[in-house]
C-alpha cells in the first residue's frame, strides 16, 4: 500500500467515526457520564500452529470510577481455526455478571451466558494493519430475584462489526520489541431494535515486549442507546449515554513447539 492510500484510508476511518458520533448525538438525547471508569483485561492468547487450531481465554473487570467502584466481571474463552494467514473463524462463550457496586455481597444483578461466532479478515500491508471483524452472539440473562427488567427479555441476538488499525512506530511490523498505536471503532446491533445498540471508540497505545508479552493502554469511549418509547401519550425519543473509560490490558501469546522457519505475524488485537 502507498503512503497516499494509507493516508486516505486513516482518512475514511477517522471521518466514518465521526460521522456515526455526530449523527447520534444529533438524533438523540444524549447524557454524558462525567465519571472516567477503568477497564482491567488479562488475556492468554495459543496462535494457530501447522494445524490452524487455535483459541484464548480472558479475565475483565470494569469499574464505574478511576480504578473504584467496581462492579463488572467477564470470563471467557474460545476455539479459533485459521482458514488462511489473513482469515481466522472463532467460537468462543464466557459468563458476563453486573452488580451494584455499593453493595457487592448481594451477588450480580444479571449475569448473562453467551455464545457466539466470529470471522476476522486482517491486512498487512506495508505500514498498516488493518483488522475486520465480524460476530454474532446469542445472549442469555439471569435476574435477580428471577424479575425481568422493563424492556429488557431473557435472550437477545446481536450481530458486531469492529473495524481495527494497527500502526507500528519504531519498526515496519509487529514484532519484538515494537510500540504501536492502536485505533478501533465497533459498533452494536440489535435485530429487534433500537438497531444501532452501542459504539466503542478506541485509542490507545500499546508495547511488545516479546513473542509471548504485550501490554496496551488506552481511552475507550461507549455510547449506549436506549430505544424510543410512547407510552401514556408521551412521546420520548432515543436516548444516548456516554461514559469514558481508562482500558489497561495485558496478553501473554502462548508459544508452539517444534515450528519451523521465522515466527507469523500477529496484530496485538483484543479478544474482548
Amino acid at each position: 500500500m502507498s503512503a497516499a492510500t494509507t493516508r486516505v484510508t486513516l482518512f475514511l476511518t477517522a471521518a466514518l467515526s465521526g460521522l456515526v458520533g455526530q449523527a447520534a448525538q444529533a438524533q438523540t438525547n444524549a447524557v454524558q457520564d462525567r465519571q472516567t471508569g477503568t477497564w482491567h483485561i488479562a488475556t492468554v492468547v495459543l496462535p494457530g500452529g501447522p494445524k490452524h487450531w487455535g483459541g484464548y481465554v480472558e479475565l475483565q473487570a470494569r469499574s464505574n470510577g478511576l480504578f473504584r467502584q467496581y462492579f463488572y466481571t467477564e470470563v471467557k474463552g474460545g476455539v479459533s481455526y485459521d482458514v488462511a494467514k489473513n482469515f481466522t473463524f472463532m467460537v468462543a462463550g464466557g459468563r458476563y455478571a453486573t452488580s451494584d457496586y455499593r453493595d457487592l455481597s448481594e451477588g450480580p444483578l444479571n449475569a448473562e451466558k453467551r455464545l457466539w461466532e466470529q470471522v476476522t479478515f486482517t491486512h498487512y500491508n506495508a505500514r498498516l494493519k488493518v483488522e475486520h471483524r465480524y460476530r454474532v452472539e446469542q445472549r442469555w440473562f439471569t435476574f435477580r430475584d428471577g424479575i425481568v427488567p422493563a424492556n429488557s427479555s431473557r435472550y437477545r441476538n446481536r450481530i458486531r462489526y469492529r473495524l481495527n488499525a494497527f500502526i507500528p512506530l519504531n519498526n515496519s511490523t509487529v514484532t519484538n520489541k515494537t510500540a504501536f498505536l492502536s485505533l478501533y471503532d465497533e459498533v452494536f446491533f440489535n435485530p429487534k431494535g433500537p438497531f444501532l445498540e452501542r459504539n466503542r471508540v478506541y485509542g490507545g497505545a500499546g508495547y511488545q515486549f516479546d513473542s509471548h508479552w504485550t501490554v496496551q493502554a488506552g481511552w475507550l469511549r461507549q455510547s449506549n442507546y436506549t430505544p424510543a418509547s410512547y407510552q401514556q401519550n408521551v412521546f420520548t425519543p432515543q436516548g444516548t449515554v456516554s461514559k469514558n473509560n481508562l482500558v489497561l490490558s495485558v496478553m501473554y501469546r502462548l508459544g508452539r513447539r517444534n515450528t519451523e522457519g521465522p515466527a507469523p505475524e500477529y496484530v496485538p488485537s483484543q479478544p474482548d
